[in-house]
């Protein structure tokens, strides 16, 4: 049986885990700093799960959305990428931050991770440049999961980006070329802001 997904309260937390309680059951999952910051004893919490078997070992990996999960599966596919420096790496960029980092290849972004160091943030960018990004669990990505109260949803995703790259791509621009030029777009214009992403996205084109 493959955990994919787990709803409970929290019992603990710890440096690099957490420790859920799913109908009387507790399940110690591996997760980043920023997930577990979000994290309260006592408090519920919806996770994504990706688990992993091996060997030696049946390992759980907890993100707040099933697009860092896909993401991290995307990462451990890269030769020498194992699932610590995957979860380093969505720690320290996050999904958008990583999509951004590949589609400019912006190798130096990933030393930030820790663990990860100048040749393995060039042979990421390699591996995964030119890629469309993963998609979820069933081909579909359901945003965010609540984390810490019911009420207090961690943001999800607003698909702005992708708006804007579908619309420059309606003007006429190459995919890859409209994708990278919102990623830069991103870096000075609001990301919820399609209209700004567009018009930044059209300076960086024509640059």
């Amino acid at each position: 049986m493959i955990i994919g997904w787990l709803k409970g309260e929290v019992l603990s937390t710890g440096a690099d885990t957490l420790l859920i309680n799913v109908n009387g059951v507790g399940y110690v999952a591996l997760a980043g700093s920023s997930l577990l910051a979000k994290l309260a004893p006592g408090r519920e919490a919806e996770l994504h799960i990706e688990t992993r078997v091996t060997e030696n070992s049946i390992q759980m990996f907890a993100f707040e959305s099933d697009e860092a999960r896909a993401w991290f599966v995307r990462l451990t596919d890269v030769p020498g990428v194992g699932g610590k420096v995957a979860l380093a790496v969505l720690d320290a960029l996050g999904p958008n931050g990583l999509m951004d980092a590949v589609t400019l290849g912006d190798a130096a972004s990933l030393t930030r991770a820790k663990g990860v160091g100048k040749k393995v943030a060039e042979r990421i960018v390699g591996e995964l440049s030119g890629k469309a990004p993963p998609l979820g669990r069933f081909g579909t990505l359901p945003g965010a999961v609540h984390a810490g109260d019911k009420k207090a949803p961690v943001a999800a995703p607003s698909g702005a980006r992708a708006e804007a790259v579908s619309a420059l791509v309606n003007l006429g621009y190459q995919q890859v070329d409209a994708a990278r030029a919102v990623a830069a777009a991103a870096q000075g214009a609001k990301e919820d802001d399609v209209s700004a992403l567009i018009k930044a996205g059209l300076k960086e084109l024509s640059a």
